[in-house]
C-alpha cells in the first residue's frame, strides 16, 4: 500500500531526529502539527490549544481532549489519539517516560515561557528525568519544499482569490469605503468555497496606502490616488498571498511614476528567482531598481516570503540570511513604495519555483502598462 503524505513527512522527520539533540519531539505549533498528521484543528489563541503530537523514533501520539476527538481518529489516523482533560501538559509526562526519551524537543518559538517552565518541572519530577531542547525549527525545514499535492491546492487557493479580486476591482467606485470592500472580499471569498481568510484583508486608499499593514477605514476610495488591495484566503488548508493596486479616474503623475518603477522591480526579480539562486538575490534587484529611481528610503520591507499552511513561512526574500531557493519552494514577489501621508503602491504575485523558474499562480491580471 502507498504511503500518505503523511506517513512520509513522520519518517523524514524521524531521520532528522536522529541527527538531533533531541530524541522525541513534542509539536503544539497548528500548522507544523497539520503537516505532519493532518490534524486541522486550529487554536483559538497563544495559550490554548486544540491538541499537540508526541513523536519519537517508534510512537507517534495525537494528544487532544474530548473536544476533537471525533476529528482526531478520522484525520490523524496514523497517530494514536490520547485524551487529557486537565491542559494542554498534564498527560504528557505519563506518555513520555514509558518511551525512554531523555531529551523532549519543543519549539522554541512558539511555546511560551509560562508553559515551558510549567513543563520542565513535571518533565525533571520523572524517575528518569527529562531535559527539554530547542527542535531548532526542524519541521519549519520541511515545510519550506512543497510536494505536488501542496502546490495543486494553493495553486487552487491562489486561483480562486484572483477570481474574487477580480469581480470585486471590476466594481470598484469612488464612494465605496475601505472597511466596504474588505467585507465583500471576505463575503466572496467564503462562497467560492474558502474555509478562512488568510490574513485580515488590506483595503487602503489615498494616505492609508502609505502603511504597509493598514487596517481598513471608513474612508472611500475617492478619484486619482492608489488603492492597494492585499488579500488571501485558506483552501484545504493552504493560503494565497497577493497584492494589486488600483486607481479609480487619472492616476496623479507622481504615482504613475512611482506605479510604474514598482511593476519594473517586480518583473526583474521574478526573472531571477529560479533553483541555485540564494534568495538575497531577487531583492537587491528589485530593490536597486527603486533605489535608482530615487525611492529606495521608502521601500522598506523585505521583497518577499515564503506561504504554505501560513501566511509568512520560510523562506524569506530579504536583504539578510541568504538561503538557496530551490524547486517546490512557493514565495511571493512584493516590492513596494511608501510615501508618508501621501500613499503608496504595492505589487505582489505568489510563485512556485520551478526547474524553469518563477510559475506564477497568482492569475489576476489588473496591472497598468504605464
Amino acid at each position: 500500500m502507498k504511503r500518505s503524505a503523511f506517513q512520509t513527512r513522520v519518517s523524514t522527520f524521524r531521520e532528522k531526529l536522529v541527527d538531533a539533540p533531541p530524541d522525541a519531539a513534542w509539536i503544539i505549533q497548528p500548522e507544523n502539527r497539520r503537516y505532519l498528521s493532518g490534524f486541522k484543528a486550529e487554536d483559538a489563541q497563544l495559550n490554548e490549544s486544540s491538541g499537540s503530537l508526541l513523536i519519537n523514533h517508534k510512537a507517534n501520539f495525537l494528544i487532544t481532549d474530548s473536544r476533537y476527538e471525533t476529528e482526531a481518529r478520522k484525520e490523524a489516523p496514523d497517530f494514536e489519539v490520547t485524551l487529557v482533560n486537565k491542559g494542554l501538559v498534564e498527560g504528557l509526562p505519563g506518555l513520555i517516560e514509558p518511551l525512554g526519551a531523555k531529551k523532549l524537543g519543543f519549539e522554541e518559538d512558539h511555546l511560551t515561557w509560562g508553559l515551558h517552565r510549567h513543563l520542565n518541572k513535571k518533565l525533571r519530577k520523572l524517575v528518569s528525568p527529562v531535559r527539554l531542547s530547542p527542535l531548532n525549527g526542524l519541521v519549519e525545514d520541511m515545510r519550506e519544499v512543497k510536494d505536488k499535492e501542496e502546490i495543486k491546492a494553493m495553486a487552487a487557493s491562489a486561483k480562486l482569490m484572483s477570481e474574487v479580486l477580480g469581480k470585486v476591482i471590476e466594481k470598484l467606485t469612488p464612494d465605496l469605503a475601505e472597511k466596504a470592500i474588505a467585507s465583500q472580499i471576505e463575503g466572496l471569498a467564503r462562497e467560492g468555497g474558502a474555509e478562512d481568510l488568510a490574513f485580515p484583508s488590506i483595503v487602503a486608499s489615498g494616505p492609508n496606502g502609505a502603511l504597509p499593514h493598514a487596517v481598513p477605514t471608513k474612508r472611500k476610495l475617492g478619484v486619482g490616488k492608489p488603492i492597494v488591495l492585499d488579500v488571501g484566503l485558506k483552501l484545504d488548508g493552504y493560503c494565497c498571498d497577493m497584492t494589486r493596486t488600483i486607481f479609480l479616474g487619472k492616476p496623479e503623475p507622481r504615482f504613475r511614476k512611482i506605479y510604474k518603477v514598482v511593476r519594473q522591480a517586480q518583473l526583474a526579480a521574478l526573472k531571477e528567482i529560479r533553483p541555485g539562486v540564494e534568495s538575497t538575490h531577487p531583492d537587491s534587484i528589485a530593490r536597486d531598481i527603486i533605489k535608482d529611481a530615487g525611492f529606495g528610503d521608502y521601500f522598506g520591507h523585505s521583497l518577499g516570503h515564503g506561504v504554505g499552511l501560513a501566511t509568512h513561512e520560510r523562506p524569506r526574500l530579504s536583504p539578510q540570511g541568504p538561503v538557496l531557493l530551490k524547486e517546490g519552494m512557493v514565495v511571493t514577489v512584493e516590492p513596494g513604495i511608501y510615501i508618508p501621508g501621501k500613499g503608496g503602491v504595492r505589487l505582489e504575485e505568489m510563485v512556485v519555483i520551478t526547474k524553469n523558474g518563477a510559475r506564477i499562480l497568482t492569475k489576476d491580471s489588473h496591472f497598468y502598462d504605464f
